[in-house]
């Protein structure tokens, strides 16, 4: 049983789902600790003027892990979202089919990134069709630190190999103590496909909501590159 393993994203991009679609269980590190400068509370959308980074607010000491990230609601970040996608995305072909999951979404008043991030992944899984069980790292509840406690989530989902972005062997993935676990490798060979875009010249690595906005049922099949 094949397990991919990731930190949480806000509006993730293409990489994340395939990592999701590829494995049998999918884990997600929801109690490791936040990165003010990563992608846990931001995503990058495209506009009439070029590629826009979309924030969310957050009141996170240093060392906070994300279960105790909580959203900054005196910035009124939810308006701003649904407006530029509404603006971005308004004419695509699917924007109708997928935008009431997102207003719905920024209707709700979201104390915690985690959950906010929880809700969308949730959905936007569902709306490609991905068949995937998620799991949450905080709901395992494994003890250790780096490569030994990805072995034991992988073993406490019932795993027995583990998928990867191939970065993660310059970063902090040990492959001997995962060969030593009895828990072979694979990694992730992936590349951002192309497809329909507004906007002028196309543009890789945004976030899912571009995908499906123009592409809608066919995306699933272009980010696991079956679209013929």
């Amino acid at each position: 049983m094949l397990v991919g393993i990731h930190q949480p994203h806000y509006l993730p991009w293409l990489r994340y789902f395939e990592k999701i679609a590829r494995s049998d269980v999918f884990i997600v590190l929801d109690n490791i600790q936040y990165s003010k400068n990563g992608w846990q509370n931001r995503n990058r959308v495209k506009t009439a003027s070029g590629v826009a980074t979309l924030t969310v607010p957050v009141h996170a000491r240093l060392g906070d892990t994300l279960e105790h990230v909580c959203i900054d609601n005196h910035i009124d970040w939810a308006r701003k979202h649904e407006r530029t996608i509404e603006q971005a995305y308004g004419k695509a072909p699917y924007f109708g089919q997928y935008a009431p999951m997102l207003r719905a979404a920024y209707a709700q008043r979201w104390e915690r990134l985690n959950a906010l991030n929880r809700h969308l992944l949730e959905g936007f899984a569902a709306a490609l069709g991905i068949q995937t069980p998620i799991r949450y790292a905080s709901e395992l509840d494994v003890p250790g630190k780096a490569t030994e406690r990805l072995v034991n989530l992988i073993k406490a989902a019932g795993g027995d190999a583990y998928y990867s972005g191939a970065y993660a062997l310059d970063a902090y993935l040990d492959e001997a103590a995962l060969r030593a676990a009895g828990i072979p490798l694979v990694l992730q060979e992936w590349h951002a496909p192309a497809y329909p875009q507004a906007h002028g010249p196309f543009t890789p690595d945004l976030s899912i909501v571009d995908l499906l906005m123009h592409c809608g049922p066919r995306s699933l099949a272009i980010l696991m590159g079956e679209d013929a």
